[in-house]
């Protein structure tokens, strides 16, 4: 967390390997992203990195199904069909499998881009907003799935977020200004978060 131009988007795209910091190292595991090629840092975000986006991303010709077996399709592996449809069911929408985009609400489309997102166990997965286009209760459906993917899956989730709400969901928060971490709160509430914020904006 921290305010408009702290850094965080930028952060979260060097901790994913889109960017490339200007100092510094990045592991993902015991893998440095900085001594790695284009096509490696690809191959990497393709097997170990999931990603969760403010847009859902999801193509609308696809079902909910296909959709989430789409990303390993693209990389030429087989994802099976109860993987996909264990990942659905993990994020409450075992039901909706052959369901298009346009058939779902927001919640249930950025939830299937959790599922999608956790289908092929990365280790860790970005989200940068996810519940940035929602409304309350579709916000909280999305959160509870992946605080859920956190304890029960034991899934690493980094999280970009401007709401204190969101923010009180996590293990940790770090907080960011001007491109440096200023602090961090582990356990917070959403109070807590909502005092650190106002410290940094005001």
């Amino acid at each position: 967390m921290g305010p408009s131009g702290s850094g965080k988007t930028t952060m979260l795209l060097c901790a994913a390997g889109l960017d490339r910091q200007s100092e510094g190292t990045v592991h993902v595991g015991e893998m440095a992203l900085d001594r790695l090629s284009e096509r490696e840092r690809a191959k990497l975000r393709r097997e170990r990195i999931g990603f969760v986006f403010q847009s859902f991303n999801l193509l609308d010709a696809l079902t909910a199904e296909q959709n989430v077996t789409l990303p390993a399709r693209l990389a030429g592996k087989r994802l099976s069909r109860k993987r996909a449809r264990d990942a659905l069911a993990h994020v409450g929408l075992e039901d909706k499998a052959r369901r298009r985009p346009a058939e779902l609400s927001g919640g249930e489309q950025q939830r299937v881009a959790i599922a999608r997102a956790l289908a092929g166990e990365p280790d860790v997965v970005f989200a940068d907003e996810p519940t940035g286009a929602l409304d309350l209760a579709s916000g909280r459906a999305v959160l509870d799935a992946l605080r859920a993917a956190v304890d029960q899956l034991g899934q690493t989730v980094l999280m970009v977020t401007h709401d204190p709400r969101s923010a009180a969901r996590a293990d940790r928060v770090v907080f960011l200004a001007d491109g440096r971490l200023v602090g961090k709160l582990e356990q917070p509430t959403a109070d807590q978060v909502a005092d650190w914020m106002a410290r940094l904006e005001g």
